[in-house]
Order: C-alpha cells, then sequence, then structure tokens
C-alpha cells in the first residue's frame, strides 16, 4: 500500500516558559488539524518534540502540514518533511505505532533536507525518490511548497487565523463574526495572501484525488 508520511518537530519550543505548555500545544494543534484533515493512522507526539502521521495522499498531507503551523502558538512553529511509498506496520497497538518502509525513509530525508544552510527557512519539504510516479514530480510538489510556507511566514497572526478558519471551511462572512471585524476587513487580508494560499493548497488537494493524473514528468 502506497502512504504518504507525515515527519515533523517543532521550532521554537525551547523559548517556551514552560516545556510541558509547549507538548501541550503541540497536541492540540494535532488534533485540530486531524479534525479537518483525519489522517490514515493518528497524527501524533512522538519522541521529544517529534510527531507523526500517515496520509492517503499528498493533499492530504501538505494540508496537515500547514494546519499544525496554523494552529501553534507564536513563536512555535513546526517543520515536517512529507515522503511517498509503501509501509509496513508492526505493531499498530503501540504510541507511537511500530512501522517502516520505502515513505518513512522518505519523509526522513525531506525533513533532513530542511537541515542544509540552504533550507533552513523552509518549513516543508517532499521526497518520492522510492514512488516518483505516484504523484506530481518532487520539485514541482517542494516549488509550491516553498511558496507556499513563504506568504504563511509574511501573514500577521489574524490573517493566519483566517486562514486557518478557511481551509477548514468558514466563509469570510463567518470568519468576520468570529473575529469581530467587519466583511471588508476579511476582504483585505484575503487580498493580501490569505485566498492566494487557500486556493493553492486546495488545487494540490484536488490534484492527489487518486482518480486524477499525475503531471507528466
Amino acid at each position: 500500500m502506497t502512504v504518504y508520511v507525515l515527519i515533523g518537530d517543532l521550532v521554537g519550543s525551547r523559548r517556551s516558559a514552560s516545556r510541558s505548555a509547549a507538548q501541550a500545544d503541540l497536541a492540540a494543534a494535532l488534533r485540530a488539524a486531524s479534525a479537518v484533515v483525519p489522517p490514515v493512522d493518528r497524527l501524533e507526539p512522538t519522541v521529544g518534540d517529534e510527531f507523526q502521521g500517515v496520509y492517503a495522499d499528498l493533499g492530504a498531507a501538505t494540508l496537515a502540514a500547514l494546519l499544525v503551523r496554523l494552529h501553534l502558538p507564536a513563536p512555535m512553529d513546526a517543520r515536517c518533511g512529507i515522503g511517498v511509498g509503501g509501509r509496513e506496520v508492526f505493531d499498530a497497538a503501540k504510541t507511537p505505532m511500530l512501522q517502516d518502509g520505502e515513505a518513512w525513509w522518505s519523509a526522513r530525508a525531506a525533513l533532513a533536507l530542511l537541515d542544509e544552510p540552504a533550507a533552513r527557512a523552509r518549513r516543508t519539504a517532499y521526497d518520492d525518490r522510492h514512488a516518483p510516479s505516484v504523484a506530481g514530480p518532487a520539485p514541482w510538489v517542494n516549488a509550491f511548497l516553498v511558496t507556499r510556507d513563504a506568504l504563511v511566514d509574511r501573514l500577521n497572526d489574524r490573517s493566519r487565523r483566517m486562514l486557518r478558519r478557511s481551509l477548514a471551511g468558514a466563509s469570510q462572512h463567518e470568519i468576520a463574526a468570529e473575529e469581530q471585524v467587519s466583511d471588508s476587513a476579511v476582504s483585505q487580508a484575503f487580498a493580501k495572501g490569505v485566498s492566494a494560499v487557500r486556493d493553492a493548497q486546495r488545487m494540490l488537494v484536488d490534484t492527489s484525488d487518486p482518480a486524477v493524473p499525475a503531471p507528466p514528468r
């Protein structure tokens, strides 16, 4: 079975006043992301500041990575490596689940890529070396992820909340009511990057549908 594995770790957690509070914030972010985009296997903390999850398609995995970032309180952030391929579960009862395989190797390689000096500002990377024909080519996907994450980094806290709510299906009018601002204020925020990130992410989700052919390599 081909799956998309997400492995992530926290950025800025050591600046938190409380390590236990940081772990609680991470757990809350993982639950919130899972409520919007359910994983194949639970999205859960592992060891230290790391977390993991398994998804059926690339769109779901990249959306989950974004939602985790958006649900974490500043200055906390997260980096995510996503890999595709086969996997084998050895013990589903363990927490975290005990499993291995190509998708895990690729996800770990993608996360390691973010340690390279030229990639330190990046927050999400994708590796498809073990299943290159399953989705769009990794360079295309990574170009999208670099642009998406850079746009998110430019958003202020309110705009990030608006994006988070929009990705969960809220309308602009509903977002205005939740933020207690005018519809016009929401429209302005959407025009300055919120809608661009939301729409681009939706496009990737749509093209990740197994019924939709992958772009030619």
